[in-house]
């Protein structure tokens, strides 16, 4: 009878209940007129005097631990269902809200989707530079005028480091440690010490493209970007304005038909329909001789363009602040875009 008594009262200690039901099926089981607890006294009246004392011990403390546990469970159900209950199965789970990519990212990734379709390989190099992949490489010597184009942060003012100022030093790399045919693009972050309006930032998202092979022209260029501003637009149109960059000649400026069929269109283009998007340009022979590649066997071109732009256009973004502020309620509208 003892053993039967400590078995019920470790089950007691260990039994728990989701509902009301459950608490009185539990009650009437050890304090009901029919159940344990009173049967364990009707038997107790029979026991040798010298067992009554051990065995009233256990049964008190049976039907002290019975009450407590109805008296804890019914509390236990009764308090503000609000407060998460760890061990209640029959309660609803918390709904998790579903997190949104950065626009920046959905419009990265929409530009390497597009290229990778074609056979352009993605390239990653360090955001900490040195002037032979910023800057030497790329046709742009120590004190040349160019240099001034891209304002630059130095590492510790020391004017062999620095962050790098665009992607094409990421190029540089890959063509010292790759050899032709090429077909790669680099995507990451560039960093520019510019101070022109309260809208400016210190750092922005550049891809740039790069193509090395024999008898590259500019009709291939041309025809890649057709391709690109199809996909990515869904518009064909384009046209390519003389421009300077000190590592292509001849270079270019590209424009998109971008349309005036609304007032934004009107205030994007500013009433011309065109978009400047990118630049580009055929990759200039000393860039292709400072890289060990023979520029008498070898020919390509090379195109960038900032991804926040594009993403301001993509979305309709009026104010790049945005894009840097991390505003869960401006990200959350991006839920659907990926």
């Amino acid at each position: 009878m003892k053993e039967k008594i400590k078995k019920n009262i470790k089950d007691i200690e260990s039994f728990s209940a989701l509902s009301n039901e459950e608490i009185e099926t539990f009650r009437i089981k050890y304090l009901g007129k029919k159940g344990l607890i009173n049967s364990y006294f009707i038997d107790f009246k029979s026991l040798d005097n010298d067992k009554k004392k051990d065995v009233g011990q256990l049964l008190n403390q049976l039907k002290n631990s019975a009450n407590s546990k109805v008296e804890e469970l019914k509390t236990y159900l009764s308090s503000d269902n609000s407060q998460p209950k760890l061990n209640d199965l029959s309660r609803p789970g918390d709904p998790i809200q579903i997190g949104s990519r950065h626009p920046i990212s959905i419009v990265k990734n929409r530009i390497v989707e597009i290229f990778s379709n074609i056979g352009f390989t993605i390239s990653e190099g360090p955001e900490i530079e040195d002037d032979w992949h910023n800057f030497s490489a790329l046709n742009l010597p120590e004190h040349h005028p160019a240099r001034d184009m891209q304002d630059t942060f130095f590492v510790n003012k020391d004017p062999d480091f620095l962050l790098r100022t665009h992607t094409s030093s990421v190029q540089v790399r890959f063509m010292e440690n790759n050899k032709p045919p090429i077909r790669t693009i680099s995507p990451g972050r560039v960093y520019r010490n510019e101070a022109i309006s309260a809208r400016s930032h210190c750092f922005f998202h550049q891809i740039e493209g790069l193509c090395i092979d024999k008898n590259v022209s500019f009709a291939d260029l041309k025809q890649t970007l057709e391709y690109f501003t199809t996909q990515l637009f869904g518009k064909s149109k384009i046209r390519l304005r003389p421009s300077y960059f000190p590592f292509t000649e001849p270079s270019a400026e590209v424009d998109v038909y971008w349309g005036l069929n609304n007032e934004t269109d009107y205030k994007m283009t500013k009433g011309t329909g065109w978009l400047e998007i990118m630049g580009c340009g055929m990759v200039d022979p000393n860039v292709l001789e400072n890289c060990n590649i023979d520029p008498n066997e070898y020919s390509g071109f090379a195109f960038g363009l900032g991804i926040d732009r594009i993403a301001l256009l993509l979305h309709q973004i009026d104010d790049i602040r945005l894009l840097s502020e991390n505003d869960v309620r401006f990200l959350d509208q991006f839920k659907s875009s990926f």
